[in-house]
């Protein structure tokens, strides 16, 4: 490959603090504000102008259930329920009580303005339109981040550093162990359409999906799985999910570039379908997210990974930070659909406009013997090796199936807020990321609000 030689220059350090999150995800900004709030100097880089991540960026304003399997206990709170609770006096949540694919559709508008009043309010140093570039290093620690931005090239110092990418892109750029499946979950790219009830009632008995991947319409589509949600605010308006880019791996940059166009691609044929059909004649395309839904790139390799059997069976640990009921849900891509399995022995294969295949993944129990939740170890936010670096959000440490349980946003918030409470203590008492007493670590996430069981 030719090369072009950069000459060597000094990066001035534009900020110092005691915490560097990277990574401005709501996994992120909860990282970021509960180290705050514990009295850390914080600061925040994020690639986008706005914060939260997926849940903004790609338009997935869904949020699951914060109960456990019965409905009647709840595992999940700290800033998950602060945030719902902000949202709820503006008017911008839907509830779905009750419901095992989702239970809050958020206004991604407004959640982005509770986000930044989040982030002021705390007194943390935002970064904005700055992509992270790389790790300075002294020894074995991290000491800075080198970002790129409107201003050039600049650096982070920090104590602590917390990747909340979503790629593992500090990780791996640190030199710190991770793994990257060579089956990864493929990624979605959602829309935001209007008139979808209208073809909806013009087709009584005939699911949207149906429509959409019948292959009488001569589309080049890859079967897979879809899902629609309600727009919070705009009921006349439906946010899509159905589109899949098998074999990208979005954290590089020309498959994700790749797989950008291709999901656009997907949405203007599944626009194209409706638009030919019986109701659709009026269908508008009102939005397309600023970034394609990526399920999985990189994991970190971290001194526990969580396993498929430890979600299914709901195993304890002694430093659960995280609860969480979402079943395990693995997109697939080698074959069309996904497969669901729920913490009662159930399992479905699910395919776009195909009835589901139910079954069993084990046998029944008794009554009441079905774990109501599962958790995740602050053990699986701990790479290997590190001594001031920990992972939150999606690229934690976990098998093919306990990841598609643990990836979903409720889950991944918690493992924010638990990444900014350690770091603060590591930094408050001056510990590796890997001796930060869990106890301590459990206490102090519980005084922040968050259920620790």
């Amino acid at each position: 490959m030719t090369t072009i030689r950069e000459a060597a220059k000094d990066i001035p350090i534009v900020h110092e603090c005691d915490l560097c999150v990277v990574g401005g995800s709501c996994t992120g900004v909860f990282a970021a504000v509960t180290a705050a709030r514990l009295g850390a100097r914080v600061a925040l880089v994020e690639n986008q102008g706005f914060f939260g991540g997926m849940a903004t960026a790609s338009l997935l304003g869904v949020w699951h259930s914060t109960l456990d399997t019965t409905y009647q206990k709840t595992i999940i709170a700290g800033l998950t329920a602060e945030v719902i609770e902000r949202l709820k006096k503006r008017n911008a949540v839907i509830l779905c009580p009750k419901n095992q694919s989702l239970a809050y559709i958020l206004n991604t508008a407004e959640l982005t303005i509770e986000l930044d009043d989040l982030v002021r309010a705390t007194g943390i140093r935002p970064f904005l339109h700055a992509r992270f570039v790389a790790p300075h290093i002294e020894g074995d620690r991290v000491t800075a981040a080198v970002i790129e931005d409107k201003s050039g090239r600049r650096a982070i110092r920090a104590s602590v550093f917390v990747d909340a990418t979503g790629d593992g892109d500090l990780i791996a750029r640190a030199g710190l162990p991770f793994t990257k499946r060579p089956d990864l979950q493929p990624p979605t790219t959602t829309a935001i359409l209007h008139g979808m009830g209208d073809v909806q009632k013009a087709n009584p008995g005939e699911p949207i999906q149906s429509i959409l991947f019948d292959p009488r319409h001569g589309k080049d589509i890859p079967l897979g799985f879809f899902w629609s949600a309600e727009v919070t605010g705009l009921p006349s308006a439906c946010m899509i999910a159905g589109t899949r880019v098998p074999g990208a791996d979005c954290s590089d940059a020309d498959q994700l570039t790749a797989a950008e166009m291709e999901g656009r691609r997907q949405i203007a044929a599944f626009v194209e379908i409706l638009r030919s059909c019986k109701g659709g004649e009026h269908l508008s395309l009102l939005a397309l997210p600023a970034c394609i839904g990526v399920r999985e790139t990189r994991h970190a390799s971290c001194l526990h990974r969580l396993t498929e059997e430890e979600v299914l069976t709901g195993r304890r640990f002694d430093d659960a930070i995280a609860n969480g009921t979402y079943r395990v849900d693995v997109h697939h891509s080698d074959r069309p659909g996904l497969t669901f399995r729920y913490l009662d022995g159930t399992e479905v294969y699910a395919v776009a406009g195909r009835p589901g295949v139910k079954g069993r993944w084990r046998p029944p129990l008794p009554d009441g013997q079905d774990p109501r939740f599962y958790q995740i170890p602050y053990r699986c936010l701990v790479p290997r090796g590190a001594v001031n670096v920990l992972a939150a959000g999606r690229l934690v440490d976990a098998d093919r199936g306990a990841y598609g349980a643990i990836r979903v946003m409720v889950n991944c918030n918690q493992t924010g807020q638990a990444a900014g409470t350690a770091a603060a203590l590591a930094v408050h008492h001056d510990l590796s990321v890997t001796d930060v007493p869990t106890d301590d670590l459990r206490r102090t996430l519980q005084n922040q609000g968050a259920i620790v069981l």
